[in-house]
């Protein structure tokens, strides 16, 4: 095999690793089969839910510790986008739509849309990312997420 088509080889498995990590998951960080698998109305606690949700979608992008990876995915710790007005946090992570306090073209990279996500699982994983890193903000309620949605 030449060189080339080894260089070949490896950069189309490097993509394709790419990819797949990029790719958010089907059920919101809970492993496949869990027989206590998170639904809405669950027994599990918001922030449990939350961290799960985190770590199954958001670490390779914003890491295990919410740093992100500097010039490439933002840090979650004192975000204004984090601590500001939950709307816009929800519109934002679930639709795409840019909040005002993220100046557009800080970052290279674009915001993955995470429109599987339900308002409970929303509010739990904002609430999550509102009490860590750092981050002392208040908890958001699932129907504050419905409503954001609405608009």
């Amino acid at each position: 095999m030449s060189s080339s088509s080894v260089n070949r080889n490896v950069l189309t498995i490097l993509a394709l690793a790419g990819v797949i990590a990029g790719c958010p998951a089907k059920n919101p960080g809970v492993p496949e089969g869990d027989p206590a698998a998170h639904t809405a109305g669950s027994a599990a606690p918001a922030s449990d839910v939350g961290a799960r949700i985190y770590s199954g979608n958001c670490v390779p992008c914003h890491q295990q510790n919410g740093a992100g990876i500097p010039g490439v995915y933002p840090g979650l710790a004192a975000s204004p986008v984090v601590l500001g007005d939950p709307a816009e946090l929800a519109r934002w992570v679930i639709k795409g739509q840019r909040p005002p306090s993220m100046p557009a073209g800080r970052y290279s990279t674009q915001m993955l849309q995470y429109g599987w996500m339900k308002p409970a699982d929303a509010a739990a994983l904002f609430s999550y990312l509102r009490s860590n890193f750092g981050n002392s903000g208040a908890p958001v309620d699932a129907a504050a997420v419905a409503k954001a949605l609405r608009q």
